[in-house]
């Protein structure tokens, strides 16, 4: 009897997985893959950083898989492991970046490095206002920025949100618009 995966629910695809059918999780992967890599790519502003920070979630999940509470969104559950996935790559990046105080790369290293501004048209205008947007985004303190890529950009309810944070629907709520008064800011101290 052939399971046609897509039609299955999380919960029943995280038991088949736990089982060992590895088809089931490739269904979880491609139900999830992109809202994951949206969550990670906002919280880091790197997009290759991301895309292996997204490989290592997803690693992360089919490892842990039997854990899965099937009460929980899986989309939340994803969404947490991703959150710790970033967190613990801004502490290797402020521990790196401790290592590097005072390095410069050579003068040939530097000359080499392509001239990445923007052309001079409505696109380039676009792409300038969106990373404008991401820099500010990056700016918010971690608990801020999380709170807002999970409920406006990935669109989860309010308590996914708090699942995945693991706080009350409450502090999401304040979060949130802590997070968008505090951006709003950030974008208008750019402004000028």
């Amino acid at each position: 009897m052939s399971l046609i995966y897509a039609e299955l629910s999380d919960g029943e695809l995280a038991a088949l997985t736990a089982a060992g059918r590895q088809p089931a999780f490739g269904e979880i992967v491609r139900r999830y893959r992109d809202p994951i890599y949206r969550l990670v790519r906002g919280c880091t502003g790197d997009p290759e950083e991301a895309l292996d920070l997204t490989q290592d979630c997803f690693a992360a999940a089919f490892r842990t898989i039997g854990q899965f509470d099937h009460e929980r969104s899986m989309r939340a559950w994803l969404a947490t492991i991703a959150l710790n996935r970033c967190r613990d790559w801004r502490r290797r990046q402020r521990i790196r970046s401790l290592f590097s105080f005072g390095s410069r790369p050579p003068d040939e290293v530097i000359d080499q490095v392509p001239d990445l501004r923007p052309a001079v048209d409505d696109a380039a205008s676009d792409r300038r206002e969106l990373r404008r947007v991401e820099d500010a985004i990056l700016r918010l303190p971690a608990n801020l920025r999380e709170t807002l890529l999970l409920r406006t950009v990935e669109g989860l309810s309010q308590g996914e949100t708090a699942q995945a944070l693991g706080v009350t629907a409450k502090a999401v709520e304040t979060r949130l618009h802590r997070a968008r008064k505090q951006l709003a800011a950030l974008l208008e101290e750019r402004q000028k």
